[in-house]
Formats: structure tokens, C-alpha cells, sequence
């Protein structure tokens, strides 16, 4: 029994912010879903948020707000676990090496990008299906993959198109999460330092401020490279077999002799509706998760 409950303690420590960063990020986009359907319609070009949103529940109904949920919470237990349990380790190491001092802003930086690449080549597979379910109701009826959820959309990805098209747009997705996550995990370190021991708040205030400033820079930091990549991972072959665009590059010079550099920035009202609750309550989620544990005395 002692060598079991040694064991476990062991074991626990490691895997806890892994396990923290996927629960709170899964129970995030349980709420978020909506929003980020209304967000993917915008950059396929469907409209305002209000013309997205009448459309939506004319033509498909409620339950069109959730199409995709399947291949987010997928994404959430691959992505955000990756990125947020490799933080919190980086950072552990990185204040270790620092004998224990408050690591400066560039640290956390760099931290932050790391974990987001880390992430984002777990996450690439599940955010594909994602992307692509959210999308299907915008295709003509003869184009339409028709994915049941998001295990079916992986096994129909891998049957017609290989395994590695699983990673289609893995490229700007992984660059995209680490300016993701170089705005969200970056900022909300130095937030919380500033917050608690600058301005002297509670522990409350303090998350809720840190969470609003990280899903602000977040959100900054992320939308050019998200934009392209949802352009990628959607586009399909005209009838000659041909691409509108050769790759992400490709998608970006286009994208910014067309509409200039504000062309990236479309629909940002709404992703940073979309990105910062959904920053804020993974914060205060594992915020909760965390004093519930400590609680429990695990």
C-alpha cells in the first residue's frame, strides 16, 4: 500500500497540469460553441454577426450553434492539455533555473510559444474536423462531407485523403497557436504578478482581471494567422483539381493585395467575443479546479 500511494504521488504531480488545462479548456468551449460557429461563418464571408446569427436559426435551426461541438471538445482535450500542462511545466523549469525568482516577460514569451506548437501538433487533427464540420453548411449540397461528429470526420479524413491530410494547415495552425499563446500565457503571468502584488487585489479580481488582459492580447496576437488557416484548411479543388491557393504564404500575399492588412483582422469583433470568454472562463475554470483540489489535498 505504501509503495502504491508513493506511486501515485509520484505521478499525480506530473500529469495534474495536463489534466487541469484539457477539463478547464473542454468546459471553456462547452459555452463558447455558439460564438465560434457564428466566427467561422464571418470569415467564410456569410456577413455580419446579426446576419449570420438570423440565417443560422432560419434556415438550420438551434442546433446548428453546436454542428462541430464533437471535434471541439476533441480538440480541447488534445490541444489545451498539450499547451497549458507543457506551460506550466516550462515555466517550473524555467523559474527552477532562475533560483526561484519571477521570470521576466520575454521567458514567459518564449514559454508561451513553445507550448502553443506543442499544442498545436496534438490539437492539428481534431481543429481540421472542426473547421471543416462548422463549414459544411456553407458548401453547395453535391460538396458536403456530411461528418456525423468527429471521430467519423478523422476515420473519413484519413480513408479519402491519407493520413497526413490530418495535418492539412498544420503549418499556420501551429503558427497560430503560438501567437495564441505567446499573448494568452505571457500576459496572464505578468497580469497576475502586476494584479497581486503592484495593485494588491484578491485573488477574485485578480483572475478576472489577468483573464480579460490575456484574452485581449490573445486574441490581438491570433487573428491573422487564424484567418489564414481557416482559409487553408476550407478551400477545395475547382474543377480543374486547382487550389485557390498554394499554401499559407500563398493565402497571406493574396489575402493582403485583395483586402489589404486589415483583411486579416475580419470578424475580430466577434473572435475576440469568441477568443476572450473563452480565454477568461479557461482561466477561472482551472482557477476553480486548482482550490477544489487543493481542497481535496490532491
Amino acid at each position: 500500500m505504501a509503495n502504491e500511494k508513493k506511486t501515485q504521488t509520484g505521478v499525480w504531480p506530473k500529469i495534474k497540469p495536463f489534466v487541469n488545462g484539457g477539463t478547464s479548456g473542454m468546459l471553456a468551449t462547452c459555452v463558447i460553441q455558439p460564438i465560434d460557429m457564428i466566427k467561422v461563418r464571418i470569415q467564410l464571408g456569410q456577413g455580419s454577426a446579426a446576419t449570420v446569427t438570423k440565417t443560422m436559426l432560419r434556415n438550420e435551426g438551434i442546433g446548428a450553434f453546436y454542428k462541430g461541438l464533437s471535434a471541439g471538445l476533441l480538440r480541447q482535450a488534445t490541444y489545451t492539455t498539450a499547451r497549458l500542462g507543457s506551460f506550466k511545466m516550462l515555466t517550473t523549469k524555467a523559474i527552477e533555473a532562475n533560483d526561484g525568482k519571477p521570470l521576466p516577460l520575454y521567458q514567459k514569451a518564449l514559454c508561451g510559444l513553445t507550448a502553443g506548437a506543442i499544442g498545436a501538433c496534438f490539437g492539428s487533427p481534431a481543429d481540421l474536423a472542426l473547421i471543416r464540420m462548422q463549414a459544411d453548411a456553407t458548401l453547395p449540397a453535391a460538396q458536403r462531407r456530411n461528418y456525423s461528429n468527429a471521430f467519423h470526420a478523422l476515420y473519413r479524413i484519413v480513408g479519402d485523403e491519407g493520413v497526413l491530410a490530418l495535418w492539412k494547415g498544420a503549418g499556420p495552425t501551429v503558427v497560430r497557436a503560438m501567437a495564441l499563446n505567446m499573448g494568452m500565457l505571457a500576459s496572464y503571468d505578468q497580469s497576475v504578478e502586476f494584479f497581486k502584488d503592484s495593485l494588491g487585489l484578491g485573488e477574485a479580481a485578480t483572475v478576472i482581471g489577468a483573464s480579460a488582459v490575456s484574452g485581449f492580447f490573445a486574441s490581438a496576437c491570433s487573428l491573422p494567422f487564424d484567418y489564414v488557416k481557416t482559409q487553408i484548411q476550407k478551400m477545395q479543388p475547382d474543377a480543374e483539381g486547382k487550389y485557390p491557393y498554394n499554401g499559407s504564404l500563398d493565402c497571406a500575399m493574396k489575402t493582403l493585395k485583395s483586402g489589404g492588412p486589415l483583411k486579416f483582422y475580419t470578424g475580430f469583433p466577434v473572435y475576440c467575443v469568441r477568443i476572450a470568454p473563452h480565454v477568461m472562463m479557461t482561466w477561472i475554470f482551472l482557477n476553480q479546479i486548482q482550490k477544489a483540489q487543493k481542497n481535496m489535498g490532491l
